[in-house]
């Protein structure tokens, strides 16, 4: 009777874990609500919840630039989002990456408190918000009041490069695809040093896949840094609070004693 029963019990654990939908199943059957243009609905507050913002790549944890404050700025440990794991840098550049890490206290455009860039912008640790409507979407995030907006109709070439690019995007069935080009060349991927020069090209693919994420890819190229086109995934996860909302982060007074400080210490001539 025991055998029996415990037989019983394996077959209906067994049936339950079958019925249960893997995350690729529910990405194949999940039909995102449609927005007023006709297209998947993107719109939301939306946060990566990951490591990426420390390092693209794989890496173990590690203490922060400054000894003083102990574990309170210390990086942690993370898995690459990178396809393949690796950042295929020309060998000047990998060269150019690893000064940027050796000095990242005063280098990063983060602890500047300088617009993130693209992809940066995306995966920071703060939330960002999609408006979406069929002229344009409107991305506007809360690290340091930066914004962008996503061009929907005819493209547009880049009047003059500057730090979130020009954005022209398009659907390709339930994704959106966003161009960028026009970008500086002055942000960082992480605060790792990873890095590219003003040739950066970005296509980005958000795909809503679920109630609660989206699937964000982002296509790398840059023939003066890197040895061939790369790419970066990660999901976005949905923020879930009753009164989820951005908040400011306006960091510039954060930043002016690393920015000016030097110059405030020299006596006035």
């Amino acid at each position: 009777m025991r055998n029996w029963i415990s037989a019983a019990m394996a077959a209906a654990a067994l049936l339950m874990l079958t019925a249960i939908p893997t995350p690729s199943q529910t990405q194949q059957t999940y039909k995102a609500p449609k927005a007023a243009d006709g297209h998947p609905d993107l719109g939301g507050i939306w946060e990566y919840m990951g490591t990426a913002n420390w390092d693209l790549q794989d890496h173990p944890a590690q203490a922060g630039p400054l000894w003083q404050l102990g574990a309170i700025g210390a990086a942690p440990a993370g898995q690459s989002v990178v396809e393949g794991g690796e950042i295929p840098y020309l060998p000047a550049a990998a060269a150019k990456k690893k000064q940027n890490f050796a000095n990242r206290r005063t280098l990063d455009p983060e602890a500047k408190c300088y617009l993130p860039g693209i992809p940066r912008a995306n995966y920071m640790p703060y939330p960002f918000q999609i408006v979406q409507s069929p002229r344009g979407i409107l991305f506007v995030y809360e690290y340091a009041t930066a914004n962008r907006m996503v061009n929907m109709g005819k493209a547009q070439e880049a009047g003059s490069d500057s730090w979130m690019g020009t954005n022209n995007g398009r659907w390709e069935g339930d994704t959106l695809v966003v161009d960028v080009t026009g970008l500086n060349g002055l942000a960082w991927f992480d605060r790792a040093g990873d890095f590219a020069s003003n040739k950066l090209h970005v296509v980005e693919r958000f795909t809503r896949a679920s109630p609660y994420h989206i699937n964000y890819e982002a296509t790398i190229e840059d023939p003066s840094v890197f040895s061939r086109s790369w790419k970066i995934s990660l999901p976005l996860y949905k923020r879930m609070e009753k009164n989820a909302q951005l908040l400011e982060f306006k960091c510039v007074e954060f930043a002016e004693e690393l920015l000016y400080g030097e110059f405030k210490k020299q006596p006035a001539k």
